[in-house]
């Protein structure tokens, strides 16, 4: 974990998909972070791990891995100047899966568990040994004992964390020198965090916190990066715009217009602060403001799909689904990663039109979306409805359930699984795929 945590004591849509963490989707900052990753997960050897990456709806500058899987916040690309930050981010994480850190760290708490277990068991003892030969001072160190069990196993977990995070570090630099990219970016994000620390005046017990002080971190690391020869090596162009892009797509979803005019003070009128002045004329304002900005925009990058998409999600906004369908049918062909919610984006727009003759390619393009992306439980939400528009009731009811299902919600997707099988043709794989979620076991509270 990457985490500014020490610092204090404790288009773009936020996905019900997880009950714990607000997931965030979208194609475009999807797309930019695959590409910051793919280099460095092969560079770790990790290449063929099928390790994904997810957006997190969250201001606050962290990232962290679980499984297979790194988690990003929206708050640490929106604070990442340049592409460099936020790779070495990445690299960092990779640094904890490339080394097995969360298996390792498990055994570390059970052993942290055990000895603290014990620090009790031994104070309990004493305490017992005190009370029957009514000496209170044996009694009181009982107690000493006790609390100093669960110290030591704290401070020794603690100090076992604090090494995962310094070899990550030291991995993350090699992941970046293999990938001929600088290693700036972390001492940078790391003067960051020692910045802020320092202007909050907190006074940190450099023992009591899971990772080392970012001071620590810069003299640590410094060196190495230093002796790189890619130190001075900086992001290329198009990389940096596409960074601006998704900085201000974030900022204009969270922040507002100041958020936008904070981050492109010294360059009002790029490319950056422009199309994030579209999206909050969008969100904010009359849509048809919106068109003429996105449509400049577009001028100047033809083939960049996710203006095109932008001014889908504009047209919808202004109730024009038809217009929206061929622009999301323009991203889709323009897009290079195919992303499945651009496919799904146009479908829903082709079903919103409310043309029957639209309603045959509305679910042919939002089944691939859901298909090619199982998890999105909103994309089963737009299928259910193209499926209503066009009769087809059993199937509705099944992607609605579906869309409880993959929301969480087990209970109400049973209950339309349930009804989905009494129009479904009984052993059909759609009647298969209802009796599934139908056994699915709810985990007790």
């Amino acid at each position: 974990m990457i985490s500014a945590a020490v610092l204090a004591s404790s288009a773009f849509t936020a996905s019900a998909q997880s009950r714990s963490i607000p997931i965030v989707r979208d194609a475009e900052i999807e797309a930019l972070v695959t590409d910051y990753t793919t280099p460095i997960l092969n560079a770790a050897g990790l290449g063929n791990r099928r390790i994904g990456t997810v957006l997190v709806n969250s201001q606050s500058f962290n990232a962290f891995v679980d499984g297979r899987r790194i988690f990003i916040n929206t708050g640490a690309l929106l604070q990442s100047e340049t592409p460099n930050e936020i790779i070495g981010v990445i690299a960092h994480e990779t640094g904890h899966l490339a080394g097995g850190h969360q298996d390792r760290l498990r055994e570390q708490l059970k052993q942290a568990k055990t000895m603290a277990v014990i620090g009790m068991l031994l104070g309990l003892g004493a305490g017992i040994a005190g009370a029957a030969t009514r000496n209170s001072a044996i009694a009181g160190a009982g107690g000493g004992i006790a609390a100093g069990g669960g110290e030591v196993a704290m401070r020794s977990l603690l100090s076992y964390q604090r090494s995962e995070e310094a070899a990550a570090d030291r991995s993350a630099i090699n992941y970046l020198n293999k990938t001929g990219q600088s290693a700036k970016g972390m001492l940078t994000t790391f003067e960051r965090f020692a910045s802020a620390l320092s202007i909050s005046g907190t006074q940190v017990d450099s023992y009591r916190i899971s990772h080392p002080l970012p001071r620590d971190r810069i003299a640590n690391l410094e060196t190495l990066a230093r002796q790189s020869p890619n130190f001075e090596k900086k992001d290329p162009e198009s990389l940096q715009v596409r960074h601006d892009l998704a900085r201000a797509k974030i900022a204009a979803y969270s922040g507002g217009l100041g958020s936008i005019q904070r981050i492109f003070r010294n360059n009002p009128r790029g490319l950056g602060a422009r199309y994030g002045d579209a999206i909050y004329t969008y969100l904010n304002g009359n849509p048809r403001n919106a068109l003429p900005k996105i449509d400049v925009l577009i001028k100047e990058q033809p083939k960049n799909p996710y203006f095109r998409e932008m001014k889908g999600e504009i047209l919808l906004k202004a109730n024009n689904p038809a217009g929206a369908a061929t622009e999301f049918k323009q991203a889709a062909a323009l897009d290079p990663r195919k992303s499945s919610l651009i496919r799904m984006s146009y479908g829903r727009a082709l079903m919103l039109t409310g043309n029957k003759a639209n309603m045959e390619a509305a679910i042919r393009e939002l089944k691939a979306g859901v298909v090619r992306d199982p998890e999105f439980s909103e994309g089963y939400g737009y299928l259910a409805q193209a499926y209503g528009q066009s009769g087809q009731m059993g199937l509705s009811d099944l992607a609605t359930a579906d869309q409880h299902y993959y929301a969480g919600r087990i209970n109400e997707a049973k209950i339309f699984a349930t009804r989905a099988q009494t129009r479904l043709k009984s052993g059909s794989p759609d009647w298969l795929r209802a009796q599934d979620i139908i056994n699915t076991k709810t985990k007790k509270k």
